[in-house]
Formats: C-alpha cells, structure tokens, sequence
C-alpha cells in the first residue's frame, strides 16, 4: 500500500505560518499544508505584508502551497503569478470556503452552481498562469449535482490535484459527509484525488483508506488541531508515543512565545491563543472550569499561570492506544 501523503487543511485564523512551523517542529506527520486563503485583488499592486503568510522565508517548517480566493481570472493570474515569483511551482483556487459571506458574492463554494462561470474562469486562467493549478472543491451549494455538472468540464484541464471535502456549502461543518458522492467522484476523474472532511482519529483513516483504497493523498483540519499527534500516528500506523502532555505544553509554550514576538500587544497574542483552546481542550475530560478560567483572563502572567496548572494537574490524555490510533 502506498504511504499516504498527508495535508495540513487551511483553517483561517488558526493554521497560519506560525502554526504551521511549530506544528512541524513538535508534532510532524504532515507533507505539506495549504494556506488559508488570500483574496485576490483588482488592484495589481500586491504588498508583502498581504501575503505574508505564504513568504518563502515565513515557511521553512513546513513546504506549503498558497490558497486564492476569487472569481475573476484576471485578478487570480496577477496574484498567482505573483506567487509562482516567489518561487511557488503550484497555487490552489479556493471553491470550497462555505462561509454565506463568502458565497454570496460567488466566491468559495458559493461558486459551485454556475459552471459556465467556472469553465470560463479555467479558461482564461490555465494559459494565464506560470505554474500549475489546484483546487479545493466542495460537492456543490446548495446539492452535490453540481460536482457531477462540472467533473467532465474538469477532467478537459491539466489540473495538479483536486482536494476534495464532500459536503455541501450549506452544510458548513455540519451532517455527515456524503462518501457515496465521493466514490462516484473517484470513478469518474481522472485528476489526482485528495480527500478532506472528519479525519478525526486513525480509526477513521483506516476505515476511509480500506473504503478508498486508490487514494492516497488525505487532508486533516480539525482533527489535527484537537489531536495533534494523528498524523504522525497516520505515518507509523499508531506508533506508540511517550510523554503526551508535556509534548502539548512545549508547542504550547513555543507558539505563545513566537506570537509575543510577532503580534502587537498582549491583548492580541492572549487572543490569539484563547482562541486555540476550543482545540487543544477538546479531547480533555472535566478541565472546564479551568479553560473558562484560561479564556477569561486578560493578563499574560495569569493566562501562563493558569495554563501550566491545567497541564501540571489537570490534563490527563484520555485517548490509549486501543481506542484513539488503533
């Protein structure tokens, strides 16, 4: 069987640069990630400051492949090329994002139902660029017909790779996701396969993988983020890992000092960490208390104080080895 290729999932306000480096330095497992999105802009002007989160020089943890958000190919080719500059050989179009602000400009998978709109986008696009192009793609908006509308419009271009996380728009998040759709898909394309959407413990990557077996390319979000040694578990096929906490309280540590660094004030870094910890909390039993104490706080030394307690005391991995990587 081939070893599977794993992707970090683009996750906006959670998976930038920064997470992605400490990822790869405390947990590894992890290929290669896709950014979360960049818009593209009408202006030709592109600042390094709006893609400083793709700079070669901000991922070195990590390779990643920049994620645009558009549709108006003209817009996309200025930034793309932009990239492909920089030395990206591959940029992604993001047609999944599901969020209604998004969708209802046409944008993201709010795009899906108009495949002319798509085709013509593709058409102008694929000559335009000076690399290659993928896409991450949802099964449609409001119905997953719009994916079979479009898969024989996309099987006519030389696509890199199609990620692809099988619910609709208006699901968001929500319901389970349609594996039978994405089993017609895998009959009826003949572009490279990646599949996204609740990979949350190796079980259900070996029981996706059994069911899916000419796939061999796998994107994790979320569960990942709860779960951090999954993809290393996915690589060795549940190798047993030592010391659990302590390797969660060391990246913890490492990604609050290199946010101090890089954002402006303690509101913000204490913010941006809070935020982490509907993740990080998540596999934990009975710590509430404690995490609404954590998200309550507004000073760094309390915020530390409180976060080494809860994984001094407190935290206790509840997964073994039989129930969470085997």
């Amino acid at each position: 069987m081939e070893q599977p290729r794993l992707y970090m999932a683009p996750i906006k306000g959670f998976t930038d640069h920064t997470y992605r480096n400490t990822f790869a330095e405390h947990f590894g497992g992890f290929d290669l990630a896709v950014s979360p999105f960049i818009a593209s802009k009408r202006d030709n002007k592109i600042k390094k400051k709006y893609v400083k989160d793709v700079l070669p020089e901000n991922n070195t943890g990590l390779p990643v492949v920049p994620q645009i958000l558009s549709k108006t190919g003209k817009d996309f080719i200025t930034l793309a090329n932009y990239l492909y500059d920089l030395g990206y050989g591959i940029v992604n179009w993001n047609l999944g994002c599901p969020y209604p602000m998004v969708a209802k400009k046409k944008r993201g998978s709010g795009m899906l139902p108009h495949t002319d709109m798509i085709q013509g986008f593709l058409d102008n696009v694929i000559p335009g660029i000076k690399g290659t192009l993928s896409i991450k793609i949802r099964l449609g908006w409001h119905s997953k017909d719009d994916i079979f509308r479009l898969i024989p419009i996309l099987n006519q271009y030389p696509l890199e790779e199609l990620i692809i996380h099988p619910r609709t728009g208006i699901q968001r998040y929500d319901g389970e996701v349609d594996l039978e759709a994405f089993g017609q898909i895998v009959s009826m394309i003949n572009i490279p396969l990646v599949y996204s959407g609740d990979i949350r413990t190796f079980e259900d990557f070996k029981k996706l993988s059994r069911r899916f077996d000419s796939v061999s390319r796998w994107m994790i979000g979320r569960g990942c983020l709860a779960n951090p040694f999954l993809p290393f578990a996915i690589k060795t096929g549940g190798e047993e890992i030592q010391g659990r906490i302590r390797k969660i309280k060391h990246f913890h540590e490492a990604l609050f000092e290199k946010y101090s660094i890089l954002l402006d004030g303690p509101s913000h870094v204490l913010n941006k960490m809070k935020g982490h910890w509907c993740y990080i909390s998540s596999p934990f039993t009975d710590c509430k208390k404690t995490v609404k104490k954590i998200k309550k706080t507004r000073r760094p030394d309390q915020y530390l104080e409180l976060v080494n307690l809860f994984f001094e005391t407190e935290a206790k991995w509840p997964y073994t080895e039989g129930t969470a990587f085997k």
